[in-house]
């Protein structure tokens, strides 16, 4: 079983409630169970700012199942919530990120982990303190000590 973080994150349609039915179909993924969820934060958007803010949360989860496997679970469920895939960074109703895959590093062609952007995003890295301020990024370092160097500005808890 492996420890994996999962970012969620909406702001179209009622994004509270995406993001509330979403983690309860994060605990139906075969082999795979969910350990904790942080608070609801709401986050100004990243690109476009003609869009809503955005509700994120950071879910942590055990699972037996592989990195690409969890992938096609997650585009699964973003399809379940009708989520549109035609504007980088554009309004969604539901986006669902593998952050981490327990110490592993993976770049391919439909996966790289840890995050690209995790580091640069607050609405990401504060949840994930939220639930493991020890925890530590592959090949980045620590959770707290790289948040205290992000701005927090703009991020407000729910």
């Amino acid at each position: 079983m492996t420890i994996v973080y999962i970012g969620l994150g909406s702001n179209m349609d009622f994004p509270e409630q995406h993001i509330i039915t979403a983690i309860q179909s994060l605990g139906e993924i075969q082999s795979t169970r969910t350990i904790s969820v942080s608070s609801l934060y709401k986050s100004k958007p990243v690109g476009p700012q003609d869009q809503d803010d955005y509700i994120n949360v950071v879910a942590k989860l055990e699972t037996g199942l592989g990195p690409l496997v969890l992938l096609d679970c997650l585009q699964t469920i973003e399809n379940e919530h009708g989520r549109i895939r035609n504007e980088r960074w554009g309004p969604r109703t539901l986006d669902l990120d593998i952050l981490m895959f327990g110490d592993e590093i993976i770049q391919n062609d439909r996966l790289t982990i840890p995050h690209p952007e995790m580091l640069n995003r607050s609405f990401v890295l504060v949840p994930l303190a939220e639930i493991d301020s020890e925890i530590v990024i592959p090949g980045k370092g620590l959770v707290r000590d790289l948040l205290s160097h992000l701005d927090q500005s703009g991020l407000e808890i729910m």
